[in-house]
């Protein structure tokens, strides 16, 4: 399992890397693992507003469906729009051609409320 040190982490576990006043957003390692092999990956639109905690979309596994939760407020920028078609980049990368989407960041207090790697890494410990 990868927890690189330079992100940030959610109870929901998507990671969080800055860049300036913007924010990529991804699933992690263990996430992924846990849904399995990843058909579909719905994303909100370029423009949208997202707020802390709230559903901005969906990723479906054969198993399961699964809710993505938003780690920061903020406007999306980017989409992966490669993900509609190969969703797989999600389980094959999930840090980096996995990443999900691009914000401008809101609240940069809201950073302070997301894990570092060593305490996400403890999180998912428990949960296993």
């Amino acid at each position: 399992m990868d927890f690189p040190e330079e992100l940030k982490y959610s109870k929901e576990h998507l990671w969080v890397r800055l860049e300036g006043d913007r924010a990529v957003i991804g699933i992690t390692d263990y996430a992924q693992a846990e849904l399995g092999n990843i058909t579909v990956v719905e994303l909100p639109d370029t423009g949208d507003d997202l707020e802390q905690d709230d559903s901005f979309g969906s990723i479906e596994a054969r198993k399961t469906v699964a809710e993505l939760y938003a780690p920061l407020s903020g406007t999306v920028l980017e989409v992966n729009s490669e993900l509609g078609s190969t969703p797989e980049f999600v389980n094959d990368d999930p840090y980096d051609g996995g990443w999900l989407v691009v914000i401008e960041i809101a609240d940069a207090e809201e950073m302070n409320l997301l894990m570092s790697a060593d305490l996400y890494e403890d999180y998912v410990a428990v949960a296993d």
